[in-house]
């Protein structure tokens, strides 16, 4: 006997598993920074402002990077799949959700190769492929979430908003500009990326402590 459909099934959402993802994601955002921060001490006569994120993934250090930006890639797919349970019904909310899980994945694949910052140009060299790829799929999260998380939240949709576009102009400047300031614009970067994760964090812990009140 077929059982009969549940009309609410769409609206139930776990909080305590809400607040968990939220509380992962944001923790991606610290390794990120918090990495990012101590793998330079690592690195002989690193340059805070010319060197890039990437140039701390080479070396006999890197495996300091590398777990930085495993935890990172984890906070974003902590984010991805709390997005997916909260999922706020409109079809550019389903966009934002399978953006944020490929960057997951760009992201593993990233720390994965280390092929980044040593010169390398042996085998198939995709990293600025990637990091193309992480450009896009940071901009389509940001501004799809942000439209369709409508008026439920309305500090949040603005927040994504603001975000998304300072992502829009960092990134093309990033790409254009010198060796000279290159890391500094990739840093810049960087804080916007965890600024629209750590700003979807904040949703997914109201929307899970409204529901354990």
């Amino acid at each position: 006997m077929r059982a009969k459909p549940d009309v609410n099934m769409g609206e139930r959402e776990q909080p305590h598993l809400l607040v968990i993802l939220a509380v992962l994601g944001v923790l991606g955002c610290v390794s990120f920074v918090a990495g990012t921060i101590i793998a330079a001490f690592f690195v002989p006569d690193y340059n805070w402002v010319a060197d890039t994120i990437s140039d701390l993934g080479a070396g006999v250090n890197q495996r300091i990077m590398d777990w930085t930006l495993y935890g990172f890639a984890a906070g974003i797919m902590a984010v991805a799949l709390a997005a997916a349970h909260a999922h706020l019904g409109k079809r550019a909310w389903s966009v934002g959700v399978l953006s944020l899980a490929i960057i997951a994945g760009l992201v593993i694949v990233i720390a994965a190769r280390d092929e980044y910052g040593d010169g390398d140009t042996g085998g198939v060299v995709i990293h600025i492929y990637l990091v193309y790829a992480l450009g896009l799929l940071f901009l389509i999260a940001a501004f799809a979430m942000g439209w369709a998380i409508g008026d439920r939240h309305p500090h949040a949709r603005i927040a994504l908003y603001v975000f998304g576009a300072l992502w829009a102009i960092s990134a093309p400047i990033f790409l254009m500009s010198p060796d000279s300031i290159d890391g500094l614009i990739e840093r810049i970067l960087g804080l916007w990326a965890c600024a629209i994760l750590v700003t979807l964090c904040v949703v997914f812990l109201y929307r899970g402590r409204a529901g354990t009140n």
